[in-house]
């Protein structure tokens, strides 16, 4: 083992492993704990929120790092099962789980942790409408596995008929990015929201005329589907956005929903993957909501050059900026996607040089920790 990998070792024996999840953020009467992110060098955005009324996980799932994160795949691999724990540790507290979509990293299979979902209310991401090929299969399995485990049969007992569907051209509900001026980049961007819109409509094809798949109750737990909906608990709401692009308009990643968590006035948000935001009008959407605490995901930076262009970089940038500016949240959370890639801050420059970092800051620097990336590159 060379001095540098031996050091990499220490870093995670030292730091990672001696955090404690017991700091939490206290917004009024509601308590957020940051379970895990990819600031603390597994891919999360897993958070417990705590009100008088119910106890919230939102998007339990981790993955490992991607290849060229800067650690061995043991590591990798150790570090994602320290997330994993976690997260099966929290979920003891839990009286509901949300699922903003069907990533792994923001959900996690009931084959691999049984006890995960036991007794627990799920509020999860519609599998019938507004999703991508990849999220459809990976919902049914979600479904089919838990439906197992609760001692029914599975997928079978639970399809149905596709109900009447009319469907809006997504673009249409978005004036502010479509209404932005691209310059030179302009007609490539036409090319690509044409292509994106022949993909779309390809989708709706298959949500009209595939089996959907219904809610459940089972076994002391019970399966709703909460695209576009409100759930109370005693004076807490649980808003969830419609189905939201996973980055940028037509994304071939699918859909997302956004969860509000009110109480008594004050607010929190969780944006699962917008990344940035990209879209203008998801920046708008979380300003109007005049959250106190924004749980934030940036943008992919490791793919900048590959999927991630400068344009759409910027874009993000300007966004989070807005965010930081005008929605009046006390504090952002600003996690996940960028945690990925040690030149995030070089690269969002523009946003780091202009936000407070007692304002703007990693699930890790909340939690006493510099971000791992940073630590295993060298940067710090």
């Amino acid at each position: 083992m060379s001095l540098r990998q031996a050091s990499k070792s220490r870093l995670l024996k030292e730091t990672v492993f001696d955090v404690k999840f017991s700091k939490a953020i206290e917004i009024g009467e509601i308590k957020v704990r940051l379970v895990w992110f990819d600031s603390l060098g597994a891919k999360s955005s897993c958070i417990l929120v705590e009100t008088p009324d119910v106890k919230v996980l939102v998007d339990p799932g981790v993955a490992e790092m991607q290849p060229s994160y800067p650690l061995s795949w043991d590591e990798k691999l150790r570090l994602r099962d320290e997330a994993f724990n976690a997260i099966l540790e929290v979920s003891k507290q839990a009286d509901v789980i949300t699922v903003s979509h069907y990533h792994y990293d923001h959900h996690t299979l009931p084959s691999e942790a049984p006890a995960l979902y036991a007794g627990k209310k799920l509020l999860i991401k519609d599998p019938n409408t507004w999703i991508n090929g990849s999220q459809w299969d990976r919902a049914r399995l979600f479904l089919d596995e838990l439906h197992r485990v609760l001692g029914g049969g599975g997928l079978e007992e639970l399809l149905i008929e596709p109900s009447s569907l009319e469907v809006k051209d997504p673009l249409s509900e978005l004036p502010l990015a479509s209404s932005k001026d691209y310059g030179d980049y302009g007609t490539r961007k036409r090319e690509l929201l044409l292509k994106g819109k022949k993909w779309f409509e390809g989708l709706v094809e298959d949500w009209r005329s595939k089996p959907w798949v219904r809610e459940f109750k089972l076994s002391g737990v019970e399966v709703y589907f909460a695209d576009g909906k409100s759930f109370h608990y005693g004076s807490t709401e649980l808003k969830f956005s419609k189905p939201l692009f996973h980055g940028l308009e037509y994304d071939k990643l699918g859909w997302v929903l956004m969860l509000t968590v009110k109480h008594q006035g004050v607010k929190v948000v969780h944006s699962s993957d917008l990344q940035g935001p990209v879209i203008e009008d998801y920046a708008e959407m979380i300003i109007a909501e005049r959250p106190d605490l924004v749980v934030l995901d940036g943008p992919p930076t490791y793919l900048f050059g590959y999927t991630l262009n400068r344009i759409n970089l910027k874009r993000a940038e300007e966004n989070a900026k807005r965010i930081a500016e005008e929605s009046g949240a006390k504090l952002i959370i600003y996690d996940h996607h960028l945690l990925r890639d040690r030149l995030y801050k070089h690269r969002l420059e523009g946003l780091y040089s202009s936000v407070s970092s007692s304002k703007l800051m990693t699930a890790a620097e909340w939690l006493g920790e510099q971000p791992l990336i940073l630590k295993v590159a060298g940067e710090v």
